[in-house]
C-alpha cells in the first residue's frame, strides 16, 4: 500500500482512519493526509489530524481517493454504521486498504489475554468476513487479500508504559528471546504448515492492483513494520540470518519471502 501512496498526485485526498497519531509517514506521499481517531492526538507522522467517531465524520460525501484503517475495525464497537459511513465518504474511484487480526490465531490470542481483551470487539474469523460487509457498504469489490504476519511487537516491554506481570510468562517482553521466538515460529509453520506466527489479513479494495502480495514473514520485534525480505540488508552469520530492521534498528532474524 506505501507504494501506491508515493504515486499519488498532490490533488488526492487520504484518510488515515482509526489512526491513533498516524498508521504510516506522511512523507512518503505527496496527497493531503487526514488522520481520524476516536481520542484526541497529534498527528506525529505528518498530515492533519480530526477528532472524530468513524460513525458520523464532518466530511463531505464521496471526497476521499483513499482510505487506509490499519487494525481498527476490530475495534469499533458500532461496526455498521462505522462502514455505512466509510461508503458516504469515498469515491466510487478510491481504494480503500484494510487490515484486521484473525482472532482464531494464537498471537491475537496472547494480545487479547494480555491486554484483558485488548480492546478487540469484533472477533474476525473468516477471511471473506469483513470483505462480505465492506463491499455492501462502499460498493467497492475485493481486489485482493494478503496473509499479514506478526512481529509480536505488543509484546516488547521497550513498547509499554509498565511491565505487567502477565508478561513473564511470555519471557519478559526482551527482545532477544522475541526474536528467537518469531524466528522458530516462522520455521515451524514452513516445516509443517501451521499459522503459529500468522496475525490476520489485509485487504484491498478498489481497482488498484497490489504491487506484494506474497506475505511478508519479516516483521520487526521492534516497532511490527513488515518488510520485503528483498530489501533487507542480511547477516548471514551463525546461528540464524538476520537483519537489523530500517525504521527502527531492532534486530530480527531472516526468513526468505513465500512465494
Amino acid at each position: 500500500m506505501f507504494e501506491y501512496l508515493a504515486t499519488l498526485p498532490r490533488t488526492s485526498w487520504v484518510l488515515d482512519l482509526g489512526s491513533s497519531s498516524g498508521s504510516f509517514d506522511a512523507k512518503i506521499t505527496q496527497a493531503r493526509v487526514v488522520r481520524v481517531d476516536l481520542q484526541a492526538k497529534a498527528a506525529k507522522r505528518g498530515g492533519a489530524f480530526v477528532q472524530a467517531n468513524a460513525r458520523q465524520m464532518p466530511f463531505r460525501d464521496l471526497c476521499f481517493d483513499v482510505v487506509v484503517a490499519n487494525h481498527c475495525f476490530e475495534h469499533f464497537v458500532e461496526l455498521g454504521p462505522a462502514l455505512s459511513e466509510l461508503g458516504r465518504i469515498v469515491k466510487p474511484t478510491a481504494t480503500v486498504f484494510i487490515s484486521v487480526p484473525d482472532a482464531t490465531t494464537v498471537t491475537d490470542r496472547i494480545y487479547r489475554w494480555l491486554g484483558r481483551g485488548g480492546g478487540h470487539v469484533n472477533p474476525f474469523t473468516r477471511a471473506g468476513e469483513l470483505p462480505e460487509l465492506v463491499t455492501a457498504a462502499t460498493g467497492l469489490p475485493l481486489t485482493a487479500t494478503v496473509v499479514l504476519h506478526s512481529g509480536l511487537s505488543f509484546l516488547n516491554r521497550k513498547n509499554m508504559t509498565r511491565v505487567q506481570r502477565k508478561l513473564w510468562l511470555l519471557g519478559g517482553g526482551y527482545e532477544f528471546v522475541l526474536r528467537w521466538t518469531t524466528g522458530g515460529l516462522r520455521l515451524i509453520d514452513r516445516a509443517f504448515g501451521t499459522r503459529l506466527s500468522v496475525y490476520g489479513w489485509g485487504y484491498y479494495f478498489g481497482e488498484y492492483q497490489p504491487v506484494q502480495l506474497a506475505p511478508r514473514t519479516n516483521v520487526c520485534i521492534g516497532c511490527g513494520a513488515g518488510h520485503s525480505a528483498r530489501k533487507l540488508l542480511v547477516n548471514r552469520r551463525w546461528p540464524m540470518p538476520s537483519y537489523a530492521c530500517p525504521e527502527c534498528g531492532s534486530v530480527n532474524f531472516f526468513t526468505a519471502d513465500e512465494s
